[in-house]
Formats: C-alpha cells, sequence, structure tokens
C-alpha cells in the first residue's frame, strides 16, 4: 500500500477502535486542524521513518485531493544518498512542491563553520529559521515523537516559536480536551507535532499494517563499518575510521537516519518489517540515544538545540 490509498473507513458504531487506529484519527485531526487554522502551513520531510509515516497521514487527510502545502528539508549536504534518493522519488510520485535548506550552502558562504567533530546536525538551525522566514510559513508540522527524548517529551502538540524561532518549555500553552492553541503574531510561527503521541514502535506497527516503503537501510542489509563510541558508523565520504578504528562488514540497519557523520546503525538480522516490530518491542535502548551522537554531547543537548529553533 502506497502514501496514495484512499482514506479508510473508520470502525462501525460500537465497535472499539484498536491504537493505531485511535493514534492515526488524532494524528489526522490535528494536521486538518492546522490547515484549517494557518495560512502557510510546511511539513519537515527527510525520508526518515516519522516523516514518510507523517506524510503518510497527509495524505489520508485530505484524499481524494493532493497534500495542500509544502515539504520541507534541511539538507546537511552529509545525509545518506539512499535516504535523499528516497526522498526525491516520493516528492515526484506525490506531485508535492520541496523547499530545501542546505548546511552546506551557509557553510559555502562563510556564515557557518564545520564542527572540530564534523557532525553537521547542530548546524540546521540557521537554514532551518531562514527557509521558514524567506517563505513565511507559520506553522511547521515536525515528526518529533514524545518517547525519543526528555526535550520532546516537553512538547505540546502545537508549539509556539518566538520571532527569533525560539523556544520556550517554561512558556508552554495548555491542550486540555484536545483543544489547540495556534494563536500568534507576526514573525511568529508554530511547531505543530502530529505523531507526538506515537512511540517507535507504533510507528512500525503502522509501517506494517500499512505497506508504507521506507528506505532500504532501514532494514539489515551488509556495509563496511567501524566502531566508534559504542556505535557502528558506516564507512563513506563523510564518515571516515581514525586511528585504531578497524574497518568490518557487519549486518546492520538503522533506526533512525541523520547526517552520516554522527548516525550509528545496530547489528541486526531484521530484514523485513515483521522482523523490526519484533526487534522493536524487545529494545530497552532509545533510537536516539543508541544510534546518535549528537545526542550525547551533552544530557541536554536536544534541549539546547530546541530554544535556539531547531525541532
Amino acid at each position: 500500500m502506497t502514501l496514495t490509498h484512499a482514506y479508510e473507513a473508520p470502525a462501525p458504531a460500537g465497535e472499539r477502535l484498536g491504537v493505531l487506529d485511535t493514534l492515526e484519527a488524532e494524528s489526522i485531526h490535528i494536521i486538518r486542524e492546522v490547515v484549517a487554522e494557518f495560512e502557510r502551513p510546511a511539513m519537515l520531510f527527510s525520508g526518515g521513518k516519522d516523516s514518510v509515516v507523517m506524510l503518510h497521514l497527509a495524505a489520508k487527510a485530505f484524499w481524494p485531493g493532493r497534500v495542500p502545502f509544502p515539504v520541507l528539508h534541511v539538507d546537511t549536504g552529509h545525509n545518506f544518498p539512499e535516504v535523499l534518493d528516497f526522498r526525491d522519488r516520493t516528492v515526484e510520485r506525490l506531485g508535492l512542491k520541496l523547499v530545501v535548506g542546505s548546511v552546506q550552502e551557509y557553510i559555502d558562504r562563510g556564515e557557518l563553520a564545520e564542527r572540530a567533530d564534523g557532525t553537521r546536525n547542530p548546524l540546521q538551525t540557521t537554514p532551518l529559521l531562514d527557509t521558514i522566514a524567506a517563505h513565511r510559513f507559520d506553522a511547521v508540522f515536525g515528526g518529533g515523537r514524545r518517547d525519543e527524548d526528555k526535550a520532546r517529551a516537553k512538547e505540546r502538540i502545537l508549539s509556539l516559536r518566538d520571532e527569533f524561532g525560539q523556544w520556550d518549555p517554561r512558556n508552554q500553552r495548555p491542550e486540555l480536551w484536545n483543544l489547540y492553541n495556534g494563536r500568534h503574531t507576526v514573525g511568529q510561527h508554530v511547531r505543530a507535532f502530529p505523531i507526538s503521541n506515537w512511540t517507535e514502535l507504533d510507528i512500525w506497527r503502522y509501517i506494517a499494517r500499512e505497506g508504507i516503503e521506507l528506505p532500504a537501510i532501514y532494514y539489515a542489509h551488509e556495509r563496511e563499518v567501524f566502531r566508534r563510541d559504542g556505535m557502528w558508523r558506516a564507512v563513506g565520504e563523510f564518515s571516515q575510521p581514525g586511528p585504531g578504528e578497524e574497518v568490518t562488514v557487519r549486518t546492520v540497519r538503522y533506526r533512525t537516519v541523520g547526517d552520516m557523520s554522527c548516525t550509528g546503525a545496530v547489528l541486526s538480522e531484521a530484514y523485513t518489517v515483521e522482523d523490526v516490530v519484533r526487534e522493536v518491542a524487545a529494545s530497552t535502548l532509545t533510537e536516539r540515544g543508541a544510534t546518535r551522537a549528537d545526542d550525547r554531547i551533552s544530557e541536554a543537548a536536544m534541549e539546547d538545540r530546541k530554544k535556539d529553533g531547531y525541532f
């Protein structure tokens, strides 16, 4: 099943909805509410599994029409080629407008400097905020989930960003009875998180149920890797072993896909979506904690970046 199939009818009256049905209905409601309330929404879409599910939900929300907003990707320049190819094929298939903010362009202009550790994920904030401002987006959908990180657990479904794009976790609006307050002034914008109440396992169970296509690196495959900071890093143009770091071929998969320089793989024999569901159900480590070096910079790394304007 693809992102373009028709919206499925709700359960008959009196029949209890399952967990995935309830999550799907909530997410579609949020997406429709944001589109109804805001003038220029956009959706972050990197080709990663959470953004793929979010776009799938948007396609369902507006079927048989097209998704009525553009998708936005902040490209670090160090993304996995397989994921970028998947992003571009999906955008073309759905007839969407793709807006790209490029970290590399900022580096080339001298507006951003490479970090000593080579990680570019923390450099995404300025291109993101500038792109939002340039296109006058007043609401931006993000695929953040509460189970990913402590900072993301503090977010509301609709989260206000001030005129500088910054987030104050102490100044959150209440969201009682699923009522969402999108009021904002000129220069401000709102971040919307329609899959905030989903878990990683929910995402994978939904992918299995809906037959959603993903980049192949989410499934087990052989890859040249080396060990660093307790993670398996892929050997590539932007990820090279250092002294004493031995290159070996292992069967791995990726739980999350970001900048190649900071995203680790996990050893895995999960070749199918059903295999991944079983593997995730048995895991005791969060995907970001286990595979994202940029989140290990400090205990508050994600929250510090979010306060500056990152998702």
